[in-house]
């Protein structure tokens, strides 16, 4: 086997854009050496490398969210498919696809995963929250890249099984998006003669933790990083998904009926609160002294127009922060609540409001099944594969008190909560956080309150030079019930490459079929700023302010 330039040595300038189909097809059965990767790793191996022509733009029928459906235009570009050998051999390899496109413009983005990883992610994608109507990254000359995060899902197996190696585990935590970012780089040196210019990472949800977890752990390997919906403190979040599916057992379990009176309930109290009835919270936060869920407690006979007590109950667990007793990495003793808005979002797919994220269409189950919540079954197996260590541990026995080495060793690798980004900053980068605050795969206030413990780190005239908070009123974890997509990322360009701080963003509602049309706009803005309607047409951006 052929390696490429081993023992650190850079090839001579190749151009790939003077020969597209002999320099791709030479990439195929290629190794890399693993001087060229900054972790330990067995190097890697080029399995297929295919020259693709451009392709227009066009949309599916069905996908697991909007953005999904959508299918961007795609360049002439070599695609590249390989993997990282591990160090342990019982560790499984970590997959990548490196996208080198014809025209380069000479910058790259690393796409990040979601839940918990296993699949391939190709960089063929929009980025998270772009609109509709716009090029990705790829058309627009960018090298893309993304990864399986080194271990690949299995049917019949659960998604957390893999945790049980300790390098795939670290790999899934950190290691692999820095491995594949060396390759990335290695192969655009290879390609074009010269590395890129600049490095972005973009990543929503898993992958909004893996962008933060970058500007946290490798600071000089990206110079612009957009993380949205992040779920940020991990081993927070996984217990809050196993107290929070507890509490829904039994008599606490609300069905789809009951779910749609809190939505109405909760935009009874607080649809109007920002000037207009339009059907979202803008305010989520002043929403939790309007909303009062005792007023729904049945009186005589339960029934899908009330709550039980152990209804009530459920739904203020789901509120409330989640003191867990123990304090772990960076000094997090708690996680917090989630809610009020976006109860009753209308699912996309497996996604959207409570039903999707939280109660299900039936009470958890144990083990965990299909028709649970995914917050149950994301943060049940969590428990049981990544702390517990023991597929059949009991969740309703379980006390992170009893694994607390254990706890706090995954909190150290898992949790992307540490507030110190000097180095970040120090090294020009540029971050830009959007938390949806109709959130209920992930609480937004985690993110919110980690751009907060920077800020009394650093100081805010600091953090403001160089990290943005914004927020999308109502709008659940992948970015529907209402006007969630802005030109975020072009945003974020604009200000690593001509420093021009991101200002005067809209955020805008499309529909998911050409023409993309804009059903509504607000203005996006800066937390804990939200918009308020002042006058003019209600759906609008420019008819509303962002105001505290």
């Amino acid at each position: 086997m052929a390696v490429l330039a081993g023992c650190g040595q850079v090839p001579k300038a190749t151009a790939l854009g003077s020969n597209p189909p002999g320099f791709c097809g030479n990439l195929a059965g290629q190794a890399i050496h693993p001087n060229h990767i900054g972790l330990p790793s067995n190097g890697a191996k080029i399995d297929s490398a295919v020259l693709v022509t451009a392709s227009t733009a066009s949309t599916l029928e069905r996908g697991p969210t909007p953005a999904a459906t959508i299918v961007p235009a795609l360049p002439a570009r070599c695609k590249v498919l390989g993997h990282i050998a591990p160090v342990d051999p019982n560790a499984p390899p970590i997959h990548f696809q490196v996208n080198l496109p014809v025209a380069w413009n000479g910058r790259s983005v690393q796409y990040g995963g979601g839940g918990f990883n296993g699949v391939l992610i190709t960089g063929e994608a929009l980025v998270p929250a772009a609109r509709y109507d716009q090029p990705g990254p790829l058309a627009q000359g960018y090298v893309t890249y993304g990864t399986d995060s080194g271990h690949q899902n299995k049917p019949g197996e659960p998604p957390q099984a893999f945790a049980l190696n300790d390098e795939a585990l670290v790999n899934f935590a950190h290691a692999s998006y820095k491995k594949v970012r060396d390759v990335a780089v290695y192969l655009m040196k290879v390609s074009y003669g010269q590395g890129p210019r600049k490095l972005y990472f973009v990543g929503s949800s898993e992958g909004g933790r893996e962008g933060l977890t970058m500007a946290q752990r490798y600071p000089k390997d990206f110079d612009g990083i957009f993380s949205r919906v992040p779920v940020i403190h991990w081993t927070g979040l996984q217990h809050a998904g196993l107290r929070d599916g507890l509490a829904l057992t039994g008599a606490g379990w609300i069905n789809p009926a009951q779910v749609k009176l809190v939505h109405e309930a909760v935009l009874g109290a607080c649809d109007t609160a920002d000037g207009v009835a339009d059907g979202l919270v803008s305010d989520p936060v002043a929403c939790r002294t309007r909303f009062d869920v005792n007023k729904l407690r049945c009186v005589g006979t339960p029934g899908d127009n009330c709550l039980t007590e152990a209804q009530i109950r459920a739904v203020q667990t789901l509120h409330s922060r989640l003191d867990l007793g123990v304090e772990l990495a960076n000094g997090l003793t708690s996680y917090p609540g989630r809610g009020p808005s976006g109860e009753g979002t209308p699912s996309f797919g497996p996604t959207g409001g409570w039903q999707a994220w939280w109660t299900g269409t039936q009470a958890p189950a144990f083990p965990p099944v299909q028709a649970n919540g995914i917050a149950w079954f994301y943060g049940a197996g969590a428990i049981q594969y990544f702390y517990a260590r023991n597929p059949n541990a009991d969740l309703r026995s379980y006390r992170i008190q009893d694994h607390l080495p254990r706890a706090r060793e995954v909190s150290a690798l898992m949790d992307s909560t540490n507030p110190d980004l000097s180095a970040f900053r120090a090294a020009g980068g540029k971050l830009i956080l959007l938390e949806n605050l109709g959130d209920y795969a992930q609480s937004p206030y985690a993110g919110l309150e980690y751009h907060q413990a920077v800020v009394q780190r650093m100081g805010r005239a600091t953090v403001d030079g160089f990290f943005k908070a914004f927020t999308a009123p109502n709008v659940d974890h992948v970015g529907t019930g209402g006007p969630a997509n802005a030109d975020l990322f072009p945003a974020l360009v604009a200000w690593v490459e001509e420093g021009r701080a991101p200002t005067g963003l809209v955020l805008v509602e499309q529909d998911a079929k050409p023409p993309f049309a804009v059903k509504r706009s607000r203005p996006l803005c800066e937390w804990p700023q939200v918009p308020r309607y002042r006058a003019g047409d209600p759906n609008a951006a420019a008819s509303f302010a962002c105001l505290q």
